[in-house]
């Protein structure tokens, strides 16, 4: 294998696929990056065989061939080279590197010693503008806790319907769906089509794919998925990221999301953030902010009580329809859902002090924020 590329090209690509290749003990191949050069493409790709990285740029070859390297030698030693074109080459599972006056041997291992990257048939193909799909399914992204007893809730989960992609994510005390609608509907998809993805993939996937522009193909089938960008140059994948799904059946959420309201509440997103946070400071060790909806005076009091430092009183102005209302929220839970709306008024619905609190954006049905109360002993 020997080839030419620019330094700047090839630590975009080594910082694409570096991040899922971690300190495997039981298999130390899985800490390399997969060298591999053919015709005119130079491939990278690393895995930790729950998700798979491959990343492709047109280079100048001179010899095709692969060869594993460690990936955090690699990618420590081309930060500090000039950005000049490189040359790398292998022989006897050595990498040679030289740019400029710089000459450096990376001892390597044995390529067929890698683990193989299953292919996905291109049966059901979902095309998405790529920045609207990482930006939607950012926010929900962090909802997820891992659960031995339940693992299908350690996920998120999709639905794609012809008109339509539906992503839902909960740790049992709340939960955030993220509707994204397509435009044009898609002809591809003969029915709609559900699974659940692992957390750690899908933030591999707005780390990878969140900052660039165009359009990810989503590639569905029965245990693994795909998301791919393509080259700008020539019809070629440029990235692709492969995971493997969780096994199970998605809990019927929308059993639980109230049908009907008590009452409902708009107001400024960015004061009743501000006022939360500082009744976060009195809130106990069990982070309990309690909320009164006063539909009389339109106003809503919010209140904290700690035995040890005292307590907190304040109340905000907002339009308030139907009944008084007390209720209290874990306020991690409550300022994590308002930060990940965007409008700047938030529509807050209750059911009593024991229903579930819903938080939506106002003027905006694509997505809801769910949280559970803290009930009184």
């Amino acid at each position: 294998m020997k080839f030419i590329i620019l330094k700047d090209k090839l630590k975009e690509g080594v910082n694409a696929v570096e991040r899922i290749s971690g300190k495997s003990l039981n298999l130390p191949i899985l800490n390399n990056i997969l060298i591999g050069v053919e015709k005119n493409f130079l491939n990278l790709t690393t895995t930790d065989l729950e998700i798979g990285i491959n990343w492709w740029s047109l280079v100048k070859k001179e010899k095709e061939g692969k060869l594993a390297v460690p990936a955090k030698i690699l990618s420590n030693l081309i930060n500090f080279l000039p950005n000049k074109p490189i040359e790398l080459e292998s022989e006897n599972l050595n990498l040679r590197i030289k740019c400029d006056n710089y000459r450096t041997q990376i001892k390597g291992f044995n390529p067929e010693d890698f683990p193989l990257i299953p292919k996905i048939s291109e049966s059901n193909i979902v095309p998405v503008n790529n920045q609207l799909f990482c930006k939607s399914l950012s926010q929900i992204v962090d909802i997820p806790t891992y659960s031995s007893t339940k693992p299908e809730i350690s996920g998120i989960y999709f639905l794609f319907q012809k008109d339509l992609i539906v992503m839902t994510a909960t740790d049992s005390f709340r939960l955030g769906e993220k509707k994204l609608f397509l435009d044009p509907p898609l002809n591809s998809l003969s029915e709609q089509y559900c699974l659940i993805l692992p957390q750690k993939a899908a933030k591999e996937i707005i780390n990878v794919f969140g900052e660039k522009e165009g359009e990810l193909k989503i590639y569905l089938s029965a245990n693994q998925v795909l998301f791919e960008t393509p080259l700008p140059e020539t019809p070629h994948p440029k990235i692709q990221l492969i995971s493997r799904l969780i096994e199970g059946e998605y809990p019927n959420y929308q059993e639980i999301i109230p049908k009907k309201h008590d009452a409902r509440v708009s107001f400024s997103k960015n004061e009743f953030t501000n006022q939360i946070k500082l009744a976060s400071f009195f809130s106990g060790k069990i982070n309990e902010v309690k909320l009164k909806i006063n539909p009389k005076q339109n106003k809503i009091d919010i209140s904290s009580q700690s035995p040890d430092l005292g307590d907190y009183h304040s109340f905000m102005n907002g339009r308030v329809e139907g009944r008084a209302t007390e209720v209290s929220f874990n306020y991690r839970f409550l300022i994590d859902g308002l930060l990940n709306i965007k409008t700047p008024e938030v529509v807050l619905e209750l059911v009593g002090s024991d229903g579930p609190g819903v938080l939506k954006p106002k003027n905006d049905n694509s997505s809801i924020y769910l949280i559970m109360p803290i009930k009184a002993d």
